[in-house]
C-alpha cells in the first residue's frame, strides 16, 4: 500500500494518492472522518490491469484525518500511514494522515 502528497501552489489542497495491492479483491473504498467513514463513488478506488486499485481525493492543507481502507467489506489499515490514533468505537486503531 502508499500514499503520495502533492501539494498545490494555486489553492490550499493537497491531492493524495491512494494505492492499493489487492488483485483478487472487487471493490475498494477509502473511508475515513473526511466522508463520515461513508464508501461513495467519490472515495472507490479503480482497479488498475496490474491488480492495484488507485484514486486521488484532495483535503484542505494543515490537517489531520483517520482513515480505512474498505476492501472487499473488511477494513484495513493503510501501512504506511503517517501515524495511528486508538478508536474507542471501532475497538482498534486507525490509519492517521497528515496534510
Amino acid at each position: 500500500m502508499a500514499i503520495t502528497k502533492q501539494y498545490l501552489k494555486s489553492r490550499p489542497v493537497c491531492k493524495v494518492t491512494f494505492t492499493v495491492p489487492a488483485e483478487d479483491a472487487k471493490k475498494v473504498a477509502v473511508v475515513g472522518d473526511f466522508n463520515n467513514w461513508k464508501a461513495s463513488k467519490d472515495s472507490s478506488l479503480k482497479k488498475l490491469k496490474n491488480g492495484n486499485f488507485k484514486g486521488t481525493l484532495e483535503f484542505p492543507k494543515e490537517s489531520s484525518y483517520e482513515f480505512k481502507y474498505i476492501i472487499d467489506g473488511d477494513y484495513v489499515n493503510e501501512a504506511e500511514a503517517d501515524g495511528y490514533k486508538w478508536n474507542d468505537y471501532a475497538g482498534g486503531e486507525n490509519a492517521v494522515l497528515e496534510v
